[in-house]
């Protein structure tokens, strides 16, 4: 067994990755558009967002199904699948694949690799918005003339929603669907946190691994919030950026720039495969990265209080005290950076807390700008970027058509090879959680 030299905690190395985003399915495909600096924030096509002032997006390319991701027997299950159950779905297939991990997914008559209930399931989530056509249909059934009744949608609307409604909206089908596709028996656990869902999610992931509950785990987060009700609630927040006529958003979402109009939504995010590192060694797995540490924290916000940064700082401090590791070892970091300047400034005051004025020297690795906001699956697709930056010993390109603040790496740049032994990823979220993860080259 795989142990810490200085803990005796069980070692956990990512083994398999799998990514959803607007670059589509997979984790090659987003290295690839990452590298060569292409952003794939453009007008909206799953709906008509013509009247809304923020209406471009990270969407995945046109076509995509679950009903590709599962076998044919589980293809019935897709009809009570929101976006995000099949995102989530799409992603774990991929990150198992990659693993070369054998589930029912992939041959139900061959042996697994693991026994199922030494196989956990975390996975973060977001608020699942539901499809408007589906709710109309009933909100009409529950009309006094012109006007909504909430005595008729209790006595009749409700009734016309249809049986399964609920079971396609539940966070914690994500983790349902995908447990029952591969038989991950062991611990289960869904996080919905926001935007720190994902990180917190793969944290908990290695808790359950080191404290030996399991040897192997999926984890990570994904989320859509290409819908209108997404759209016009972070408008409200007065988080978006209003498009204006702009046919590309590339140019909108500006990290760090203090003048940056807000960010725009995407949809996507990371599923990893984790496992014990000596039982991945057994098996002749080959290892993308390790991860070393996490820490996680909170900062109260609300209307009445603007964001410090100061649980974000307290995240990444735990998450290197329980790496065991400096913050002058830390190579890149790839932060929420999501382009909201109240974000943003709350993550750079915690930045610069931790890393003092070695943070001018170290790149940041910012992602928005190529595929929005993703929201529950932002820090996850941050670690499986982080992760094959590792894997790589490369940076991707970098897009930014604004004026980030002083001394920091965050302009744009090209990919670049360059060597990288640890990397940190961290988020907060519009509810204050925070995350922090410590990533490490593979031995």
């Amino acid at each position: 067994m795989a142990t810490d030299w200085q803990s005796g905690r069980r070692r956990i190395v990512i083994t398999g990755i799998g990514a959803v985003s607007a670059f589509g399915v997979g984790h090659d495909a987003l290295w690839q558009g990452l590298c060569t600096g292409e952003s794939r924030l453009g007008p909206i096509h799953a709906f008509d967002a013509s009247g809304l002032r923020s209406n471009l997006a990270g969407e995945l390319p046109e076509g995509f199904s679950a009903r590709d991701f599962v076998p044919k027997s589980y293809r019935k299950g897709v009809k009570v699948m929101a976006r995000d159950i099949e995102l989530a779905v799409a992603a774990a297939l991929c990150a198992v694949q990659h693993a070369g991990w054998m589930t029912p997914a992939i041959d139900a008559e061959a042996p697994p690799t693991y026994p199922p209930n030494r196989v956990g399931c975390q996975i973060g989530a977001g608020l699942i918005a539901p499809e408007l056509p589906e709710l109309a249909s009933a909100f009409v059934t529950a009309a006094e003339g012109k006007h909504f009744s909430y005595e008729q949608w209790g006595e009749v609307g409700m009734n016309n929603l249809t049986p399964l409604w609920m079971l396609k909206y539940l966070p914690n089908m994500l983790a349902c669907h995908v447990t029952i596709l591969h038989n991950a028996q062991g611990p289960s656990n869904t996080i919905t946190c926001a935007e720190a869902s994902g990180v917190l999610s793969i944290g908990e992931s290695m808790r359950v691994i080191e404290r030996g509950d399991a040897d192997a785990a999926i984890a990570g987060g994904v989320e859509s919030k290409v819908n209108p009700t997404w759209l016009l609630r972070l408008d409200l927040m007065k988080r978006l950026a209003h498009t204006d006529g702009h046919s590309t958003g590339a140019n909108l979402v500006r990290p760090y720039d203090p003048k940056a109009p807000g960010t725009l939504v995407g949809e996507g995010g990371g599923i990893l495969a984790l496992e014990e590192a000596q039982a991945a060694l057994n098996r002749g797995a080959s290892p993308v990265a390790a991860l070393l540490g996490f820490g996680a924290g909170h900062e109260p916000q609300g209307f009445d209080r603007s964001p410090t940064g100061a649980g974000l700082a307290g995240a990444i401090r735990a998450a290197l005290r329980d790496a065991n590791c400096q913050a002058q070892e830390i190579d890149a970091i790839l932060p929420q950076a999501c382009g909201c300047p109240a974000s943003d400034g709350a993550e750079l005051e915690a930045l610069r807390a931790v890393f003092g004025p070695r943070l001018s020297q170290i790149p940041l690795v910012t992602l928005a700008p190529n595929l929005g906001d993703l929201g529950a699956g932002a820090g996850a697709m941050a670690v499986a970027v982080g992760a094959t930056c590792l894997r790589e010993q490369a940076l991707p390109a970098r897009i930014h058509h604004g004026s980030p603040e002083s001394g920091l790496l965050v302009g744009p740049s090209a990919s670049e090879t360059r060597t990288l032994n640890k990397v940190l990823v961290c988020t907060g979220s519009i509810g204050g959680q925070c995350g922090a993860l410590i990533l490490a080259r593979a031995a």
